[in-house]
């Protein structure tokens, strides 16, 4: 006897859902007065979208985009992953143990449709808190 289970298709994250992505982090983060990166990342890790402003410390394109890939890999902000790195925590030894280097600082946020990961944002630039701000405000704006 077989059974069959339907699979409902989710839409994967489109170049216009990563622009709008992108939009909304970086106006969330002007109003604030904040210059950052932004980095989306499609649900196999590879890059949808990315902006830096020009005035935005270097290093926040390299952040934004290991924030997202973070988000991904562990499908949830890295900012309720900030304490399992620290010794003793759940994942101390994950940030050194892969090849592709994540990193545990608020500002990743995973995305999902219809309860799926199809995605992830990060952003950088700007104080831990206030990226992941930035990125939550993103997804939820998407989300509307």
């Amino acid at each position: 006897m077989s059974t069959s289970a339907t699979a409902t298709a989710v839409v994967p994250l489109t170049i216009q859902d990563a622009e709008a992505l992108v939009d909304a982090a970086r106006r969330a983060a002007e109003e604030a007065g904040v210059t950052v990166a932004v980095t989306v990342l499609d649900a196999g890790g590879h890059l949808l979208a990315f902006r830096r402003d020009d005035r935005a410390v270097l290093i926040a394109g390299e952040t934004s985009t290991r924030k997202a890939y973070t988000a991904l890999q562990l499908n949830a902000p890295t900012a309720d992953l900030v304490d399992a790195v620290q010794p003793g925590g759940l994942f101390h030894t994950l940030p050194t143990a892969l090849d592709r280097p994540l990193l545990f600082i608020a500002g990743g946020v995973p995305v999902h449709r219809d309860g799926r990961l199809v995605g992830a944002i990060g952003v950088g630039g700007g104080a831990p808190e206030q990226d992941h701000g930035f990125a939550t405000t993103a997804v939820e704006a998407l989300g509307r």
